[in-house]
């Protein structure tokens, strides 16, 4: 029964290895705007197996991503404390596992997209895939400090891929929530990259707060805060949302331009974490005010 036990937790503890090397937290919101991104392309009620296999096939894909960067980057997450506990960090996972892994998750999802989904979700996916694992994390983040808003359009792309996945084509209101996730990301990571400055100097990585300084950093965050407002604006402009979505985007932006405010004038450490937290949250806010909103309009008519 020992034996049994043991061999239990070994393997429980190597599944949980191979989970974490998907970056689960990261994906969870990668999935949920790109879910969001399918409610609003429906009209009414989006079939269940297409529900069900896009949101699994780009979740797969997401996480194959995530593998692959923590196979490039083991050896500068080992020295960073935010990353040193993954397990390629650790050498618990060598690099010929993470990378068959990687294949392996990718094909499955791409595979479901292209069979249960549509061949233009399967494509849109895979580029994604590729601007994240291979141009981002291969030549944008070790070579400049603009890293995060080149490599961004691949962190924006979720909710285009659950609205083609609907609808089998990407419109412009589509585009529009890849625009507020684009600019999100600059205030959203730079608000982590300030408060680990040294982390990413000692591994070597062209952060804007290494190259350019704290208060050029600082002041971008707000700078960006302030476009990602007007950005959130722009479905109400074009008649994509209403009163709802209106006031929830009125409120967070001003909690958000807050944070940022405080990030610029009014610097520490823990205020960066508390705007870096509250960016997180603000986002998830955001995209479940567009869905609501969106059936409250249904409703209506």
């Amino acid at each position: 029964m020992r034996t049994a036990t043991l061999v239990f937790q070994g393997v429980t503890h190597r599944l949980d290895q191979y989970f974490q090397l998907t970056k689960p937290r990261v994906v969870s919101l990668i999935v949920f705007c790109a879910v969001i991104g399918m409610f609003l392309a429906a009209p009414g009620m989006i079939p269940p197996q297409v529900l069900v296999a896009a949101t699994v096939g780009i979740a797969f894909v997401a996480g194959a991503a995530a593998a692959v960067n923590c196979l490039v980057e083991q050896k500068t997450d080992a020295v960073m404390a935010r990353t040193r506990a993954r397990p390629t960090a650790r050498g618990e996972i060598s690099p010929f596992e993470t990378f068959f892994f990687s294949g392996m998750l990718g094909g499955v999802g791409l595979s479901m997209l292209y069979r249960l989904v549509n061949p233009f979700t399967m494509w849109l996916t895979l580029a994604t895939f590729v601007g994240y694992a291979v141009i981002y994390t291969l030549f944008l983040k070790p070579n400049t400090s603009q890293n995060i808003v080149l490599g961004g359009a691949s962190g924006a792309m979720p909710p285009v891929l659950g609205w083609a996945a609907v609808t089998g084509s990407a419109p412009a209101e589509a585009w529009l929530l890849f625009l507020i996730i684009f600019v999100w990301t600059p205030p959203h990571f730079w608000s982590l990259a300030l408060y680990r400055a040294k982390e990413y100097e000692a591994a070597g990585l062209p952060m804007l707060p290494v190259t350019h300084g704290a208060e050029y950093t600082r002041r971008h965050v707000f700078l960006y805060t302030v476009g990602l407002a007007l950005a959130t604006l722009l479905p109400v402009v074009i008649g994509m949302c209403g009163a709802l979505y209106l006031a929830a985007a009125l409120i967070l932006n001003a909690v958000f331009l807050k944070h940022a405010w405080r990030v610029w004038r009014h610097y520490s450490d823990d205020v960066a974490r508390a705007s870096f937290r509250w960016s997180i949250v603000y986002l998830s806010l955001l995209f479940a005010a567009l869905l609501l909103d969106h059936y409250f309009s249904i409703l209506l008519l």
